[in-house]
C-alpha cells in the first residue's frame, strides 16, 4: 500500500546566552511527526533563521547563495514584513551549507521567491505572534489587544509599549504557533514586501571589502592552477613536472588523474605555488602531452553540415504532433519557409570559477561561490572517497552565476588539490580558462514551415529541430518543451527532432533553452505576421485569444502583459512615425513561471552600424514584487544581457575545443551600447515567482524584429554581427 506523506515546518525557540531569543523551524521531511504524538520527532532538522538580541537588533540568516539576484536582501525582507519589525534594525548574515539546518539551499530556476514566499513570511509572523503572547502575559491582558509596529509592541488600552529585545527572552518561553495557522499580514498592510530597498552588501560591493570567493584568503594559504586538456575530455599523457617544480615559488607539481564525466573531475596538471603570479606564470612553461581522445575531430562547421544533412530527411522522433501539419500546409493560403540557428554560448561570469580548500586531519573544508552546494559537497565525497558528514562548505558570494556555478567542477578541482597540500589551498581559473572550460549554451538549428489562412490566421506550424544528445536524449539544456509555445495554439502542429551525439559539455545559462527557442519561435512568428500582412501585435494577440487546454503558457497573462509592452511603447503610434532605418521589434515569452513580452527600438545606419535605441519591458510574476528597485534591476539586466549575447557572443568549436578565450574575440556589451531599458509590471492575482530569468528570452527576438523593421534584413542566425545590415 503507497502511502503519501508531506513535508510540514514546526517552530522551535530557544533562549539565547545572555538574553533573547533564537527561532527556528523544524522540518518533519517524511510527515512523521503526527505519528509520534507530541514533541518532537526523533532527528531534527532546525532550520536557524531569526536571532533577536536583547539590544533589539534582529538578525536574520540568508540561507540561499548570492548570485547577484538579490536573494541575500529578498528572503529577509520577506521574514521581517512579518515580523513587523524596522528594516534599519535588521542584520542580514550569510549562512553556511548546512542540510541539517537549512532546506534548499541552492540558486537557480528563479524559484527563490516561489519557494520561500510563504515559508519565509509564516517564521516572521509566528516569530511576532510569540513576542506578543510576551507582551500580553507580562501586562496580564488580552494578546489581541496588542499589536505591533517597528520592533515594538504596544497595548492599546494602556498605552504601555516593550521593544522586542526586552520581550525576546521571555518570548523563548512562550508556546510556538501552528505555522501553517499563523495569520499572516494583509498585503494592503506591507511596509517592507514592494518597497525599494537597497542590497544589504552593496556598500561593501562598492567599497572593496572581501565578500566574493575570489577575494577568499586564509593564513598561510597557497595558490593552484590547474591544466585541462584544451580537447574536452583529453587525457594526461606526459608532463613536464621535474622542471616546473624547480621553478621560483614553485611548491608542487603533479598530474590529476580524472574521469571521463565531463561535469566532474578532469584529468590535468595542478601546479602549486606562494603566489597565483608566480604559479600561473610557471603554468607557462608547463609542457603537456595529451591524448585528446575523439571529440577532437568535432567543429561547430561539422555540426552545422550534420544538421543540414539531417534537415533532408525525416525527424529523428516526435516531440508532439497535433492534427495534420504537412496537409494543413498543403491548403494554406501563405506559406513560409526558413531556417534559424544559434551558436554555443559562454556565461563569461566576470568572477572567473574559484575555490579554497583545507584538507585536515580526514575532513574537507571548501570556501566556494557555488549555485549548489549540496551537490557539490556530493560530487566531492563521491569522487575523492569522503562522507559527505566530512566535508563543511562555506558559502562566498558569487560574482555572477547565470547557470555555470551549478555545475561544482572547479569544487572537486580544488579539493582534490588539497588533499596533496599541507595546509589551505586556493585554485583560480583564468579568464582563458573559464570562457574555455564551461558548460555552453548549446548550439541549436531549425527547420520552419508555417502557414496561414486567407484570413491571416496561423493555421499551421512545423518545425524540424536539430539538437545534441542521444538517441532520443537531449543533451543538458539542449532539449525543448511539447508545450513551447505556440504548441497548443496552433491546431495543425508538428515538432520533431534529430539529435548529433557529441562530446562538448552544456549546461543551463540563464533562462535555459528559452534563450535560444525564444529568437526562433518569436522571430518566424514575426515573419508569418508580414506574410499575412498583419501587425505584429495584433497577430499575436488573435493567437493568444485562442482557448486552449492543458500546461504551459496561460493566454490571458500572456495577452496583459503583451498589450502592456504595446501601450507603454506606443507601439500603434510611433512606430508609424519613426525615420527610415529605424524600427521596432515586439517578442514575447514564458518561461520559470514568468510572463514577459518586450518592445525594441532599433537604429540601422545605411551602412549597417546597429544601435539599440530604447527597451521596453512588461512582466507578469504574480500579485506582489518583493522589492521594486531590485525588480527593476533583474529585468534590465536579463534584457541587457540578452541583447549582449544577440550582438556578438559566439562560442566556435574547433578541433573538439573551443576557440574564444576572452572578451577581445568574446565580447560583452559595452556601457555605450546598453540602451536604456523601461520595466513596467501587470500585477495579477497569482503568487510571486522569481524574475532572474524570464525577462532574457524576449529580448532577443524583439532586437531581431526590430532589425527587420528598420532595414528588410531578417536575421535568421545570430550573433548579428556576422550580417551585413547595411541598406539604400
Amino acid at each position: 500500500m503507497k502511502t503519501t506523506v508531506s513535508r510540514r515546518q514546526f517552530l522551535r525557540v530557544s533562549a539565547l546566552a545572555g538574553g533573547g531569543m533564537l527561532i527556528a523551524t523544524h522540518l518533519d521531511a517524511f510527515g512523521i511527526a503526527g505519528s509520534l504524538g507530541e514533541g518532537a520527532p526523533a532527528e531534527e532538522t532546525l532550520n536557524a533563521f531569526i536571532r533577536i538580541t536583547p539590544d533589539g537588533v534582529v538578525t536574520i540568516m540568508a540561507k540561499n547563495p548570492e548570485i547577484g539576484q538579490g536573494v541575500k536582501t529578498m528572503l529577509p525582507m520577506l521574514i521581517a514584513e512579518e515580523l513587523d519589525v524596522d528594516w534599519t534594525d535588521v542584520r542580514v548574515e550569510q549562512a553556511s551549507f548546512d542540510p541539517d539546518k537549512y532546506d534548499g539551499q541552492f540558486a537557480g530556476g528563479s524559484n527563490a521567491t516561489p519557494q520561500a514566499w510563504l515559508p519565509m513570511r509564516r517564521v516572521g509572523a509566528a516569530t511576532r505572534t510569540m513576542l506578543v503572547a510576551a507582551a500580553a502575559q507580562e501586562w496580564d491582558v488580552p494578546a489581541a489587544d496588542c499589536e505591533t509596529e517597528a520592533g515594538v509592541v504596544r497595548h492599546r488600552g494602556s498605552g504601555r509599549s516593550a521593544g522586542y529585545g526586552e520581550l525576546a527572552t521571555r518570548a523563548a518561553a512562550m508556546p510556538a504557533p501552528d505555522l501553517d495557522a499563523v495569520p499572516l499580514k494583509d498585503p494592503a498592510e506591507f511596509r517592507i514586501i514592494g518597497s525599494r530597498i537597497p542590497g544589504v552588501d552593496n556598500h561593501a560591493i562598492v567599497t572593496g571589502e572581501p565578500l566574493f570567493g575570489i577575494d577568499f584568503t586564509l593564513p598561510g594559504m597557497q595558490w593552484a592552477v590547474f591544466q585541462k586538456c584544451p580537447v574536452f575530455g583529453g587525457k594526461v599523457r606526459d608532463a613536464n613536472l621535474d622542471h616546473v617544480r624547480g621553478l621560483p615559488g614553485v611548491t608542487h607539481a603533479f598530474v590529476v588523474e580524472g574521469g571521463d564525466s565531463l561535469n566532474g573531475l578532469l584529468d590535468g596538471v595542478a601546479v602549486v605555488g606562494e603566489s597565483w603570479w608566480a604559479t600561473n606564470r610557471a603554468r607557462r612553461e608547463l609542457e603537456v602531452t595529451w591524448d585528446e581522445g575523439p571529440t577532437a575531430s568535432q567543429s561547430s562547421e561539422g555540426f552545422a553540415h550534420q544538421a543540414a544533412e539531417l534537415f533532408e530527411g525525416p525527424a529523428g522522433f516526435s516531440v508532439r504532433s497535433d492534427g495534420a501539419a504537412d496537409d494543413a500546409l498543403a491548403g494554406a493560403a501563405q506559406v513560409v519557409e526558413a531556417e534559424y540557428d544559434y551558436p554555443f554560448l559562454s556565461h563569461a561570469t566576470l568572477e572567473p570559477q574559484n575555490c579554497t580548500a583545507h584538507y585536515r586531519n580526514g575532513r574537507l573544508e571548501i570556501w566556494a561561490p557555488t549555485q549548489t552546494p549540496q551537490s557539490g559537497r556530493g560530487l566531492v565525497a563521491r569522487t575523492l572517497g569522503l562522507e559527505p558528514e566530512e566535508i563543511t562548505i562555506h558559502l562566498q558570494r558569487i560574482g555572477g552565476g547565470f547557470g555555470r556555478r551549478l555545475a561544482n567542477d572547479y569544487m572537486v578541482e580544488a579539493a582534490r588539490i588539497a588533499m596533496e597540500v599541507e595546509g589551505p589551498v586556493k585554485l583560480l581559473w583564468t579568464r582563458e580558462d573559464d570562457m574555455r572550460h564551461d558548460f555552453y549554451r548549446p548550439a541549436g538549428f531549425h527547420r520552419l514551415s508555417g502557414g496561414v489562412d486567407d484570413q491571416g490566421r496561423l493555421v499551421a506550424w512545423k518545425n524540424h529541430f536539430v539538437s545534441f544528445g542521444e538517441d532520443e536524449s537531449f543533451a543538458s539544456s539542449a532539449g525543448v518543451s511539447a508545450n513551447e509555445f505556440p504548441a497548443r495554439f496552433v491546431p495543425d502542429f508538428e515538432l520533431g527532432a534529430s539529435l548529433i551525439p557529441f562530446g562538448i559539455p552544456t549546461g543551463a545559462l540563464r533562462a535555459p533553452g528559452s534563450n535560444g527557442l525564444a529568437f526562433v519561435y518569436q522571430s518566424f512568428i514575426d515573419e508569418l505576421a508580414h506574410a499575412a500582412g498583419r501587425d505584429p501585435v495584433d497577430f499575436r494577440l488573435e493567437l493568444l485569444s485562442r482557448e486552449v487546454e492543458g500546461q504551459g503558457l496561460d493566454p490571458e497573462r500572456m495577452r496583459g502583459v503583451l498589450e502592456l509592452a504595446a501601450e507603454v511603447s506606443g507601439w500603434h503610434t510611433r512606430r508609424g512615425q519613426l525615420p527610415r532605418g529605424t524600427g521596432m521589434g515586439v517578442a514575447f515569452h514564458f518561461s520559470h513561471r514568468g510572463y514577459f513580452a518586450e518592445v525594441v527600438q532599433a537604429s540601422v545606419s545605411p551602412e549597417g552600424d546597429l544601435t539599440v535605441d530604447r527597451v521596453w519591458a512588461a512582466g507578469d510574476v504574480g500579485g506582489q514584487i518583493i522589492n521594486e528597485s531590485n525588480a527593476e534591476h533583474q529585468t534590465q539586466g536579463a534584457v541587457l544581457e540578452g541583447i549582449s549575447q544577440a550582438l556578438g557572443q559566439e562560442i566556435t568549436i574547433e578541433d573538439g575545443r573551443a576557440a574564444q578565450g576572452n572578451f577581445n574575440v568574446y565580447p560583452l556589451l559595452r556601457h555605450a551600447q546598453a540602451a536604456p531599458v523601461e520595466v513596467h509590471f501587470l500585477r495579477s492575482d497569482n503568487p510571486p515567482t522569481g524574475l532572474g530569468e524570464p525577462p532574457l528570452p524576449p529580448a532577443i527576438p524583439a532586437l531581431t524584429n526590430a532589425i527587420f523593421d528598420a532595414t528588410g534584413h531578417r536575421v535568421r542566425s545570430l550573433p548579428i554581427n556576422k550580417h551585413d545590415l547595411s541598406w539604400s
